[in-house]
């Protein structure tokens, strides 16, 4: 029994056909969008490079830029072939290519789903690219003399004061690294020598932050150095007072910035998913009504059309055997060239012994 079978007059395909060729534009304008949001979540990773570990992070923006290509050809191709169906002369040039047209749709389709959990499931990748990256990225601020990495302290001070962060995890990350330059340092203060003298790898390390790291919400001016010695500071307790400093950090906001950016698009790919799968439906509908035309001459007669010739279990047992059958198919091709290799080489001993 075939699945969701379908009768069908001339004017319900004739009916059908026109909606599928303006729901395929719709699809190419989804497909514009796809590519719209891909290029932009690819722009928007690039300027943070930077503070990112790898590359893998331009697997979804890359994803999206591709599949948005390929919905506005395939669309675009469905929409030529609906155009065409209303006349059955130009309409059979195009059925030898319905079905692995359909096939490919089912692909394309695929993909789409499964770019959209990658959407959803990015996350913990994209967490422990931001964690490392954000740690070379502080480990290199005080490197403005480097050539290559003179950017890194003006990417990371524009990265606190827009996202409203401070360093990876917290503030109290600056303390665990050198950030100022010895450049700045004057090394004939005693204060300097005895911090560096302190420290087993020799780094000048302060309980600071850098100037980026500032709230200017906060009533009191900011507090960026000796940030836990209470006694520099009058009418201060860093334990219990509310510190003039971001609280969150980096790798958290910016992670929750590309989660949601990301999550967003996700939901957006899974209702173009949706469509696409509704105009496949219709296209393999249209197909087999057309298909199944008792006589091509009378195109006013009615057709039955069907997603399934049979029914899911039917199809399902039909491709099994068929990939037994091609199975079988290969193991006696092999046999039959490990036959003939052994004849060769038997060939060879009956000619030296004559």
């Amino acid at each position: 029994m075939a699945l969701l079978k379908v009768k069908f007059n001339q004017k319900k395909r004739v009916k059908l056909a026109q909606g599928l060729w303006l729901m395929n534009w719709f699809s190419v304008f989804a497909g514009i969008l796809v590519f719209s949001m891909g290029l932009f979540l690819k722009i928007e990773l690039r300027k943070r490079s930077e503070v990112m570990d790898n590359s893998e992070s331009h697997f979804v923006p890359n994803s999206l830029i591709l599949m948005g290509i390929l919905s506005c050809a395939f669309n675009g191709f469905a929409g030529k072939i609906c155009y065409d169906s209303l006349d059955p002369a130009k309409f059979a040039k195009w059925k030898p290519l319905l079905k692995p047209y359909l096939a490919l749709c089912c692909v394309f389709n695929m993909l789409l789903f499964f770019v959209a959990l990658i959407c959803f499931l990015m996350r913990g990748s994209l967490e422990s690219t931001l964690a490392q990256g954000l740690k070379n990225g502080m480990k290199f601020y005080r490197d403005t003399d480097t050539p290559g990495r003179c950017f890194m302290k003006k990417t990371i001070d524009m990265l606190q004061i827009e996202f409203k962060c401070c360093g990876n995890n917290g503030y109290k990350d600056w303390f665990e690294i050198q950030w100022i330059s010895n450049r700045y340092l004057d090394f004939s203060s005693k204060e300097v020598k005895d911090r560096i003298k302190s420290n087993v790898d020799g780094r000048y390390l302060v309980d600071g932050v850098p100037f980026s790291c500032c709230n200017p919400s906060s009533p009191r001016p900011c507090i960026q150095y000796q940030v836990t010695n209470n006694s520099a500071h009058y009418s201060y307790d860093y334990q219990t007072e509310e510190l003039n400093l971001w609280r969150r950090g980096c790798r958290e906001a910016l992670l929750s910035y590309y989660s949601s950016m990301m999550s967003s698009m996700g939901a957006v790919i899974l209702l173009v998913w949706l469509f696409e799968m509704s105009v496949m439906v219709g296209l393999r509908l249209l197909h087999t009504s057309l298909e199944s035309i008792a006589n091509p001459e009378d195109p006013e007669c009615e057709s039955e059309g069907w997603i399934l010739e049979n029914s899911l279990k039917d199809t399902f047992k039909s491709a099994l055997e068929n990939l037994k059958k091609l199975g079988k198919f290969n193991q006696v091709e092999a046999g039959a060239e490990g036959a003939e290799g052994e004849e060769g080489g038997k060939t060879p001993a009956i000619t030296t012994v004559s």
